[in-house]
């Protein structure tokens, strides 16, 4: 018998989630850059520097970089410090999409491309760094797999780092911030994409991710140590922060 899960506020089989993932960043994947602009109101960047600069990367430095197609955080990593950075997405498109930005930075040395579940990494055990991923667990069937396989292949002394959104203590901001999310982002992603039911799975997918303590006890859960975590933006998004030891 097939177990459930969700996607979004919908109940599906464990089996039919990643497909269905796959075809939400399918449809956005051209798009998916200018989408986090208008919905973030630009914010993304910022946080995104946040969790690089929490990393502190140097050129000695191996990292992966899981569900991170388009290659922000990797060109950012590479920008900043050198590090030889590998970007390890389930999506061929959002991939496609990362080469091309890639290419027209005229970044041609330290960034591999690779296809791969975040699940189930095609990649060897304790190989890396440090271990990044921003806006990508949440989409994951099975968020504890995941947090596994990032233990696995992170070297001992490794750092992991998880930008995501989050919970917001103050629940009257909460409030406006739900309001504001689900009746103009799926819209926003209409006009933008021409896809607005993508746009409401994302939304409704930060309504189902655990909240901050709830993810830091999953990911001591996983064999990780000294967890902590910071929130960006009053809570909107937190970055989670482990090492192997």
């Amino acid at each position: 018998m097939e177990n459930n899960t969700h996607f979004g506020f919908r109940t599906v089989g464990e089996e039919e989630k990643e497909s269905l993932v796959r075809g939400v960043f399918d449809s956005v994947a051209n798009r998916y850059d200018i989408m986090n602009d208008l919905m973030s109101v630009g914010l993304h960047r910022a946080w995104k520097n946040d969790m690089v600069s929490w990393l502190n990367p140097n050129e000695q430095m191996k990292i992966l970089d899981v569900a991170g197609g388009t290659g922000d955080i990797a060109f950012r990593i590479n920008e900043k410090a050198g590090s030889h950075v590998t970007v390890c997405d389930i999506n061929y498109q959002m991939l496609s999409e990362g080469k091309d930005r890639a290419t027209d930075r005229n970044i041609r040395e330290g960034i591999d491309w690779v296809c791969g579940n975040a699940e189930s990494l095609p990649l060897p055990d304790n190989s890396f760094d440090a271990y990044t991923i921003a806006f990508g667990i949440r989409n994951v069937t099975h968020i504890d797999k995941a947090l596994a396989e990032a233990y696995r292949v992170l070297k001992i002394g490794g750092r992991f780092l998880c930008l995501e959104f989050s919970h917001m203590p103050n629940n009257i901001l909460q409030k406006i911030y739900d309001t504001y999310s689900f009746a103009a982002i799926p819209r926003i992603g209409k006009i933008v994409t021409g896809d607005s039911e993508s746009y409401q799975y994302l939304v409704e997918s930060i309504r189902r991710f655990p909240k901050q303590e709830e993810f830091a006890e999953m990911i001591r859960k996983s064999g990780l140590t000294n967890v902590q975590y910071r929130n960006l933006s009053q809570g909107v998004v937190a970055i989670h922060s482990g090492r192997k030891i």
